[in-house]
């Protein structure tokens, strides 16, 4: 309670608080507005009720894509775009790996091509989704179908893309947490009260009240159910700020090191590194053969699709004649969540980099020798933390999957919990409580500057 009287007296936080209200309301409001030309089908809210690639492309356009709204597409041109860039960094591209060096005009300047690359992007992915959603038709187009009315389509789709790119921007600057990250949370956070709304109904709606023992049956349920996703928010957080702290000393220093220093000095390695980006990778490359598939035939509904739909089971055959269902899709989903992982981990922490940032700044690793075994400790130590938070991270983004596949819901597949939105929502949160505890200690700094002054 203190620390909320305190954010309530920090002007400044107050501020940052109303405008990120502000901006997300825009962006509702702009979620609410349907393409013009375009009528969204029922088969679309049913298509994100399930678990697939196309509740992901909801989740990150804000939930602007349960209508197809003018902010259908959302941010993810541009997070896609944001990967590709970091990945020709990595001594790919010998231009943008220059740039990675320049400081902040190199910043600036990747940060264009970022924008550029976006574009190129978002119509290709705008033109994949219009295929896709009119051939399985979760939409109707209302104009002759010509190369105008895609473009047409394609252009408002972009544009809406760049104004939430601009919104995005001015929460960042001027609002708590990244702008991107926030916009993605608040598509994520929006269906929670439904879902929980949606579950009492399901367990305690008015026909167990005329049964009392349907009643109690029907509350039990409710609680579990609550108790559940309690448990797996709890598990969310709990991998979201696992670290793995390798002590770190400083040559030159240790004399005049405290045992609080010495304490604090750690090189932190989180055990989710890669948050949620190998989950959308996961899901863009299953999502591709569908797109492909829309670009040649109409006919979007081949069996040999459904292996890449992580929501739906292939049917094999057996020795004696019989079958058996195999959700080729969730495990293909799973695997390259794990690959993901371990990939984009090594992008996000490079050891040879930190051993040789340790010897030119004179740290080193207690018991490590500095150079090629220090990069060979972190390597190891790296490898086995993220083993850890892949698998984590495959078990969060496959439990609802899991959990629609098994039936356990029925028919009502939106009532399972877990998967990216959460991890996204809890990743977010933590973020914005630590710039709210950066503003306030900033404050509490001040306050004893102007103190010391007046002394």
């Amino acid at each position: 309670m203190k620390k909320i009287a305190s954010i309530f007296k920090n002007k400044e936080i107050v501020n940052r608080i109303f405008f990120t209200i502000m901006i997300l309301l825009v962006i509702r409001i702009g979620a609410a507005i349907t393409v013009p030309g375009v009528t969204p089908q029922g088969e679309l809210s049913n298509a994100l009720n399930e678990a697939g690639a196309v509740a992901l492309m909801d989740l990150l356009g804000g939930g602007a894509l349960s209508n197809f709204s003018i902010f259908a597409l959302g941010v993810s041109p541009y997070i896609t775009a944001q990967i590709i860039v970091q990945l020709l960094q990595k001594d790919v591209l010998p231009a943008l790996t220059e740039l990675s060096k320049q400081g902040q005009y190199g910043r600036k300047k990747t940060e264009m091509a970022t924008r550029y690359l976006t574009l190129m992007l978002g119509a290709v992915q705008a033109y994949g989704i219009i295929k896709t959603m009119e051939n399985s038709e979760y939409i109707a187009i209302n104009m002759s179908l010509n190369f105008w009315t895609y473009a047409y389509i394609i252009v408002i789709m972009l544009a809406g893309t760049m104004t939430v790119m601009w919104l995005g921007d001015q929460i960042t600057e001027k609002g708590l947490g990244n702008g991107i990250s926030v916009v993605i949370f608040a598509g994520c956070i929006r269906s929670l009260p439904i879902q929980i709304s949606t579950a009492f109904k399901t367990w305690v709606g008015p026909d167990t009240y005329k049964v009392p023992s349907e009643l109690i049956k029907g509350s039990f349920q409710f609680a579990l159910y609550v108790l559940a996703f309690l448990l797996i928010l709890a598990f969310v957080v709990f991998v979201e700020r696992s670290v793995r702290k390798i002590p770190v000393q400083h040559s030159g220093k240790s004399g005049g090191q405290t045992a609080s220093m010495a304490k604090a000095s750690f090189l932190p390695i989180k055990l989710n590194s890669a948050g949620v980006i190998p989950v959308i990778f996961a899901s863009s490359i299953l999502m591709a053969p569908s797109v492909i598939a829309s670009f040649i035939t109409s006919d979007t509904s081949a069996e040999w699709l459904k292996i890449f739909s992580i929501s739906e089971t292939v049917t094999m055959p057996w020795f004696d004649g019989s079958t058996w269902q195999m959700p080729w899709g969730l495990i293909i989903y799973v695997v390259l969540i794990l690959l993901f992982t371990f990939f984009y981990s090594s992008i996000q922490i490079d050891p040879e980099k930190l051993a040789e940032n340790f010897r030119k700044n004179g740290s080193y690793i207690p018991g490590v020798r500095p150079g090629n075994e220090t990069e060979r400790y972190v390597k190891k130590v790296v490898n086995r933390v993220t083993c850890i938070g892949a698998i984590a991270l495959a078990f969060i983004a496959a439990l609802p999957v899991v959990l629609t596949l098994s039936g356990i819901f029925g028919s009502n597949s939106s009532l399972a919990i877990g998967g990216t939105g959460l991890i996204i929502a809890v990743g977010v949160s933590i973020e914005i409580m630590n710039q709210i505890d950066g503003l306030l200690a900033g404050k509490t700094f001040d306050e004893v500057q102007a103190t010391a002054g007046r002394g």
